[in-house]
Order: structure tokens, then sequence, then C-alpha cells
């Protein structure tokens, strides 16, 4: 699971479970974590915030612009804001995280690719034709 979605998925789930009263003690404390380092990181841009507190109350429909604020003001780089994600998914979702499903180790990786039903094709040995059969076709010959 890429990082961006990693912290929007552990904000759904810690909405859903987090914010009711049958949630434990630690899912309640790890979804404010996640919250308040979010917050952090918006830096009390107003529309930002709106937009975290939105998210709360409806993750499905406010999914799309925090996902765009996450990403715009780096806070998928945050380390504290990754660990708490993380603890709030293991927390709520035991069963993912005992399978390793929100595990991301890309050390030493030139190609990776990420996530959930995520495709990448790769072929190796081919050489590219000369420059001229590369026109339209992208930088050295690889179609997107």
């Amino acid at each position: 699971m890429d990082p961006v979605t990693m912290i929007v998925t552990a904000l759904a789930a810690g909405a859903a479970k987090g914010a009711g009263e049958s949630a434990s003690t630690a899912v309640t404390d790890a979804y404010r974590a996640l919250k308040a380092g979010l917050a952090r990181v918006f830096g009390g841009n107003a529309p930002a915030e709106l937009v975290l507190a939105q998210h709360g109350t409806d993750p499905d429909a406010w999914q799309g612009p925090l996902t765009k604020l996450v990403t715009e003001t780096g806070a998928d780089r945050d380390e504290q804001i990754l660990t708490a994600a993380r603890k709030l998914l293991e927390l709520s979702d035991s069963s993912g995280s005992r399978a390793g499903t929100y595990v991301v180790n890309a050390g030493g990786a030139n190609i990776a690719n990420i996530g959930d039903h995520a495709r990448q094709n790769n072929t190796f040995g081919a050489v590219p034709g000369p420059a001229s059969d590369m026109k339209g076709r992208g930088d050295l010959g690889v179609q997107w």
C-alpha cells in the first residue's frame, strides 16, 4: 500500500471505528494522533483543516480532496504521520496488519509498484530501434 493510500485508509478506518462508543481507547487515541499530525502538517490552512474535519464525517465524499492535500503538503513523507497511520491500521484491522498489508519496504528498488490492485509490465532485453522509430513514443521508446 502506498503511503498516501495508507494515510487516507487509516483515517477512514479511524472515522469508522475511532469515533464510535465501542472503539477501544487505543484506537480512539491513535485516530486523534493521526489527525493531530495532519493538522500540524497542514499548518493552519483553513481549507485543509475543513477537509480533514469533513473527512471524519463522510470519508467517501472527502477522500479525493484529502488525498490531494496529503500529497501536496508532503504528509505522505512525514515519518510521524506514517507511524501514526500504521499504528491506527494495526489497531483497527489486526488481521490485515498480521498479513503484512500495511508494510511498505522499497529499499534499494529501482523500479517499484506499490498498492492494492497495482499492475506493472516490464520488458527486459528488448533493444530499442533507431531514434526515428521512437517518434511519439515517449522517452527511450517507453509507451505509457
